[in-house]
């Protein structure tokens, strides 16, 4: 799994954080590896009001081998606490999908023996 870090030029993009995002997205998407062949990260700060503090969005796009990509985003004044909340957002939304499709292959498999089963007792009629 690739990981791609982008940012605008209102973020301070420098190696320590850059190899800490990577590390932690590593980390945190690990057990998703085989079904994904990238991730990517986009950080851009805003500043809403002139006077107020910048805001910091994080957005998360996982792009899978076989399914559509999966993109969630979250909101912060810090640029870490808005990486790590779109993190933890990514990693439920992969569960999700990708737990209900290893229930939906178990499931399969399950009837198929059951199906081999009933014949099997048929035949033995």
């Amino acid at each position: 799994m690739q990981v791609q870090i982008n940012s605008d030029n209102n973020i301070s993009m420098h190696g320590k954080l850059s190899d800490s995002i990577g590390a932690y997205i590593n980390n945190l998407l690990q057990r998703f590896d085989p079904y994904l062949t990238r991730v990517e990260v986009h950080l851009t700060g805003e500043n809403v009001k002139k006077t107020g503090p910048k805001h910091k969005r994080c957005v998360l796009e996982a792009r899978a081998k076989r399914h559509p990509s999966l993109i969630v985003t979250n909101n912060s004044t810090d640029i870490e606490d808005a990486f790590s909340g779109a993190a933890a957002k990514m990693h439920r939304q992969l569960e999700t999908t990708y737990g209900r499709l290893a229930d939906k292959r178990r499931r399969k498999q399950k009837m198929e023996g059951r199906i081999t089963h009933v014949r099997a007792v048929s035949l033995a009629e």
